[in-house]
């Protein structure tokens, strides 16, 4: 996938995560983005497991996959901050 499609994924499926886990004051736009577009390896790699298949594109599926694999991020992150 070109950069930009990756960008925009990680931008919404980021900001998304963060909306989810309430994480959306304590960071940035570049952090949002940076976990979407982590969240979207992670993601890819959780639905491959599952025989699905990961980000394919700039689509509502993609960004479902990236959106998931950032929560999953946010929560590991926050299970480190804990100990």
């Amino acid at each position: 996938m070109p950069i930009l499609v990756w960008i925009i994924v990680g931008l919404v499926a980021g900001w998304l995560a963060s909306l989810i886990m309430k994480t959306n004051e304590r960071q940035g736009p570049l952090m949002d983005i940076v976990l979407g577009i982590v969240g979207a390896i992670v993601g890819g790699f959780l639905a491959n497991l599952f025989g699905a298949p990961g980000v394919t594109g700039l689509n509502v599926w993609s960004i479902v996959v990236a959106t998931v694999g950032a929560v999953a991020l946010i929560w590991i992150g926050s299970l480190f901050r804990r100990a």
